[in-house]
């Protein structure tokens, strides 16, 4: 039975439904899972994965399906509403299907987006649980991140404060003369603090640190993040640990956590996280719950763990990438499917009218502010202006041969017509089409969408990269601005030019994947361009070096790794209800 979305909050629904939620023993009956392979945690619990790949290592995969979407408004378009309503349409049709998302950011939570748990009768369960933690996993992951840069930091006092015999004897540690205009690394911490961007630490005297520059990142940010997606395991946690660069030496060479001999503890705090929460929808359907967001400036995407253990369960396993197919399906494409060997069948391209309304030329869309006429009343005429970046998105994921669906993420207020100029442009555009209502209806409401993905599903496919590791770095990313983003060329500043020759002389980098880091907002790096530009150049001001994860990083225009605090956040209608101790206000 589907609750009345129009009426209930979406903590209201969550409220209700956890009522019948299964148990961690109930989990275990329901997915046939051993004993021992199911961890729990409360009323939540975790899915052993060393345990549970090894069982199953020879059981054929799954279908493999994933949802990204079109350019976004600042709202969202409802890629993990409709990752919940496909699964509950799935499992209204009888299928076997499982899924992952990624763990919400206390960030936007506490801020603008909300918990990003998806909404109505489409709604990720329990909600306080999932937007406030979960099982620890990005606590643990700013732990580990900032004991290296506790590490760092004393190291440098230390080094200052001692001549070579005093070091050698009082620390048994090397001298590693580290610069302190060099320092790549910064702290964590999982809010949106613009106060944090540009710090200076270490004020005070000889043994209250080190004084220098230094900035802090939103922890989903950090590249320890980016690694726990795309490890296989725990013995590959644990190297990759030990092989992040935190600075350079005043002669040019790279300081790493291994250096500073802390990798092990950061894998200590990071033990517990290689295991996916389990969660599931407010119609019971199982959901992971692993890895963090914000593909724009990070990898963005749930992890290959979970993705590997799902394809074994389940007949079908769904997965979201961040942002739109030109951010977060770019990097499924290129970078998690190459690091996991998982070739996939169908990208669902999550699609509303009023985003595409949007492209057209539409009105500005604000959020928290109501939304201006045109995009609640028909208007044919920016719909079908605004279909070039739906198309756009399909042609990407053709280019990946991989099969498209497009999900019209219907609203009340789109008509008749405005759908069928839609299905009309996808059809057209080689995606197959479906509307689905599963906000207001939940998996009654995603029947077509689940019955045209089951569909895809069948269709053979013809996966392929878009470049091959050989290519050069600057290579790559031309091609990458031109074939995904639609640009002309790139144009790199001195500086960025420069570490890009660098790293391309340097074949230690040459199997590094390519993280894009650029806005989520529009094709190109300007946020307020919408539509599909034509006639521009993407600029790039740095590249970020991620050795841990092995990734190297363009950065497009102007983008912070911690994003700020709106003048109306979230947080200003979340509390608790101090009879019953429930948090409400939560979305």
């Amino acid at each position: 039975m589907a609750y009345n979305a129009v009426e209930m909050s979406d903590w209201q629904i969550s409220e209700a439904a956890e009522e019948n939620m299964p148990t961690p023993d109930d989990w275990r009956e329901k997915l046939g899972l051993q004993k021992g392979e199911i961890l729990p945690m409360g009323r939540l619990c975790k899915l052993d994965f060393l345990k549970i790949i090894e069982r199953l290592k020879d059981k054929p995969d799954g279908k493999y399906i994933e949802v990204t979407a079109i350019t976004p408004t600042p709202l969202g378009e409802g890629k993990s509403t409709a990752t919940c309503g496909l699964l509950e349409g799935m499992g209204k049709r009888g299928l076997n299907v499982g899924g992952c998302i990624r763990q919400p950011s206390g960030g936007p939570t506490m801020n603008i987006k909300g918990s990003a748990a998806g909404g109505g009768n489409a709604l990720i369960i329990p909600l306080t649980e999932f937007s406030m933690g979960l099982t620890g996993d990005i606590n643990d992951i700013m732990n580990a991140h900032n004991l290296a840069m506790v590490a760092l930091t004393a190291r440098m006092q230390h080094e200052r404060n001692y001549n070579d015999e005093q070091l050698q004897r009082l620390t048994k540690m090397r001298r590693l003369d580290v610069d302190p205009t060099r320092v790549e690394m910064g702290w964590i911490m999982d809010f949106c603090a613009q106060a944090l961007r540009n710090i200076i630490i270490g004020i005070g005297g000889r043994m209250d640190g080190f004084t220098t520059q230094s900035k802090f990142g939103i922890a989903v940010g950090s590249e320890l993040m980016a690694i726990l997606s795309i490890v296989r395991d725990l013995a590959d946690l644990r190297e990759r640990l030990d092989n992040i660069t935190v600075a350079f030496d005043k002669r040019g060479n790279v300081v790493t956590t291994g250096d500073l001999e802390v990798g092990g503890a950061m894998t200590a705090w990071m033990r517990n996280t290689i295991n996916p929460t389990l969660c599931c929808t407010v119609e019971y359907q199982p959901l992971m719950v692993h890895a963090g967001p914000f593909a724009n400036i990070a990898v963005g995407q749930s992890s290959i763990i979970a993705d590997r253990i799902a394809l074994k369960m389940f007949d079908y396993h769904i997965t979201e990438s961040g942002f739109a197919a030109d951010i977060g399906f770019e990097k499924f494409w290129n970078v998690k499917c190459r690091y996991s060997g998982l070739k996939p069948h169908v990208s669902v391209l999550t699609t509303t009218i009023r985003a595409l309304k949007m492209h057209g030329g539409g009105p500005k869309v604000v959020a928290g502010l109501k939304l201006p006429e045109e995009y609640t009343k028909e208007n044919l005429g920016l719909l079908e202006k605004g279909l070039s970046n739906m198309v756009h998105h399909i042609n990407t994921i053709r280019t990946s041969g991989i099969n498209p669906v497009v999900c019209i993420n219907g609203f009340h207020t789109d008509t008749k017509d405005e759908i069928a100029m839609v299905r009309k442009a996808a059809e057209e555009a080689g995606a197959g089409c479906a509307v689905a209502t599963f906000w207001a209806d939940g998996g009654d409401g995603a029947l077509e969408f689940a019955d045209v993905v089951k569909e895809a599903c069948e269709t053979e496919t013809d996966f392929k990269f878009l470049y091959p590791l050989e290519m050069k770095l600057r290579d790559r990313v031309e091609k990458i601005a031109k074939v995904v983003y639609g640009a002309d060329g790139v144009a790199w500043t001195a500086d960025a030019e420069a570490k890009a020759k660098m790293l391309e002389s340097d074949s230690k980098y040459d199997d590094y994947a390519t993280m894009m880091v650029k806005t989520h907002l529009s094709l190109t790096h300007d946020p307020t361009i919408k539509g599909v530009p034509k006639g521009w150049t993407l600029p790039i001001r740095d590249v970020l070096i991620y050795s841990g994860s092995k990734f190297l990083c363009p950065c497009a225009g102007a983008i912070s790794l911690m994003p700020g605090t709106s003048s109306n956040p979230a947080f200003r209608g979340v509390d608790v209800d101090t009879k019953t101790g429930k948090v409400q206000g939560l979305f």
